[in-house]
Order: C-alpha cells, then sequence, then structure tokens
C-alpha cells in the first residue's frame, strides 16, 4: 500500500542497516525481520504509533545491532581480508554528498573498528541526524551515555576517515586515468595515478584465489595492476558506480569476476578495495534503494 509507513521507509530502513552491518544481504534479512515486527502489531496498533518513521527505525537498529553481535564471531573466521558487500548504485547517490560518503566503502571499512554500540550510534546521529532521546531509546543507553558514545565515534572515525573529500569529477577523472592505465597494462600511467604509499586490500573470502594481507608500496601495487592485460581469457575493465562513487568491474571471459573501489586523495589513488568473493557479488545486476 502507497501510505504504508513501513513501504514509505523501507529504503531508509535498509541504508540504516547496511551502514551498521557492511552487508546487503544481511541489512535484507533485517529488513524483513523489521516488517514481521511490524505486521505483528496488528493494523490497530500501528495506526496508534505516532511516529512510524521513528519506531521502525528503532526496530531496525535493535535487528542490527542482534545481528552484528553473530557478525563479529563470523568475521572472525574469514578468511583473509574481510570488506563490506559494494552495492550497485546510481551517480544520482552521489548528488547527496553525506550519504554518499557515509555508504562509501573506504568509510564502511573505518566503521567496521567500531565497537557494535558505537557503530548504530555513530550512524544514527552523525547521517540520519536522528535526535539523542530515539538513539538512546534504539540501542538502550542514557542520553546522556549516549552523547558520550557518539563523541568518542566521532573521533575514531575522524582519525581513520580520508582526509579530503574529493569532488565527483575529480574522482571521475582519476578512475578514468586508473582504467585506460589498467586496460592498457600501462606501467607508467599506473605510477602516475597511484599514491607512493598506495595499498591494495583483496577479500576473496577463501573461495577465489585474492592476496591475504593487503600490498602496500607505489611499486609493488603498480606491477601487480598492469599484469591484469595480459591474463589467459577475454579481460574487460569497465566503469561503473559503486556505493556512491565510480569504480570498476572486472569482467573475464563475460563474467564478473570482481569490482575495484578507490580511495582518492590529492588527486592520486592512496587505497584499492577489490572484492573478489563471488557471495558479495551476487547483488551487483540491481541499483540498491538508497534514502536518509
Amino acid at each position: 500500500m502507497i501510505d504504508d509507513p513501513f513501504g514509505a521507509h523501507r529504503s531508509l530502513l535498509f541504508t540504516v542497516a547496511y551502514e551498521m552491518l557492511g552487508s546487503a544481504a544481511d541489512a535484507e534479512d533485517v529488513v524483513q525481520e523489521t516488517w514481521l515486527r511490524w505486521a505483528d502489531l496488528g493494523a490497530a496498533a500501528r495506526a496508534d504509533v505516532r511516529d512510524p518513521r521513528a519506531y521502525l527505525v528503532r526496530i531496525v537498529t535493535r535487528q542490527a545491532l542482534n545481528r552484528l553481535r553473530t557478525l563479529a564471531r563470523r568475521r572472525e573466521e574469514y578468511v583473509g581480508e574481510w570488506l563490506p558487500e559494494p552495492l550497485l548504485t546510481s551517480p544520482d547517490v552521489a548528488e547527496d554528498v553525506e550519504l554518499a560518503e557515509s555508504v562509501s566503502l573506504a568509510m564502511l571499512t573505518v566503521l567496521e573498528t567500531l565497537g557494535p554500540t558505537e557503530r548504530a550510534v555513530f550512524v544514527l546521529r552523525e547521517v540520519f541526524e536522528t535526535p539523542y532521546d530515539e538513539i538512546a531509546e534504539a540501542v538502550g543507553k542514557t542520553q546522556a551515555s549516549v552523547r558520550q558514545i557518539a563523541r568518542r565515534a566521532r573521533e575514531h572515525v575522524a582519525a581513520r576517515r580520508p582526509r579530503v573529500q574529493v569532488s565527483r569529477a575529480e574522482q571521475e577523472a582519476v578512475v578514468e586515468r586508473f582504467l585506460a592505465a589498467v586496460r592498457g597494462g600501462d606501467l607508467q600511467g599506473l605510477l602516475d595515478v597511484l599514491a607512493p604509499d598506495v595499498v591494495v586490500v583483496a577479500d576473496g573470502g577463501g573461495v577465489v584465489p585474492a592476496a591475504r594481507r593487503p600490498i602496500e608500496g607505489v611499486d609493488r601495487v603498480a606491477k601487480l595492476l598492469s599484469l591484469v592485460a595480459g591474463f589467459d581469457g577475454d579481460v574487460e575493465v569497465k566503469p561503473m558506480w559503486l556505493n556512491g562513487a565510480p569504480a570498476a568491474r572486472l569482467d573475464l571471459d563475460g563474467e564478473l569476476t570482481g569490482v575495484v573501489s578507490l580511495v582518492i586523495e590529492d588527486g592520486r589513488i592512496t587505497r584499492i578495495l577489490g572484492i573478489a568473493n563471488p557471495h558479495k557479488l551476487a547483488r551487483l545486476d540491481e541499483v540498491a534503494e538508497l534514502s536518509r
């Protein structure tokens, strides 16, 4: 139904859950659990909810917190580096700068270093501007405690997030140069676009071959990337939009085999996040609906 509050706020609920979990599959499960709890209220009880948006955000936050604690144990056993599950997004997401930054793979990787409650508080306050009293109710803390948690989380994230914001035009220009160099196996072109201290983090999940530790330094990274053009088989590197930013996909013999997200500072690439775990690529045929 068009006037159903859950339907009206579904993309918001998914965005909250995804930013807390870094997994589209788990976020979808949490949204589904939230819908079941909303439906179980019954029509009369739902009609009595004065602020359905706040009520639904509270439910999705609690469900996501429960899921986060389960995921923490699963990720301790993960093979190699763990990276967030990427989302196919439309270029329009980049027009909301704050939303695009909050769902970027770089930011989600930083959020992984927060504890579950800190992450929930940060996401609700900094991204969705949720009032402290609503956050307190959602996470089961006092308002004073939530304010302290929010301050600590802000400081933690500020120390680890990319140092400068990059315009969409600059992002697209750097990605275009990167793709041209990779396609041509152009070692010098890669050296020109990569920062001296560039780092590659690859996520194969133990399912497909991938470096299990970060690869550091421009010479090592450039040599690795310049080999892509020489792979056996039909290799195609194409631009795409991931998590609100221009990115790239690698197709081998017509099949998607990996995606790459780039962190750009001062016109050069400082971090390359490569995801090849096929379980994390399964949802890239449909544009994700995100909102704040």
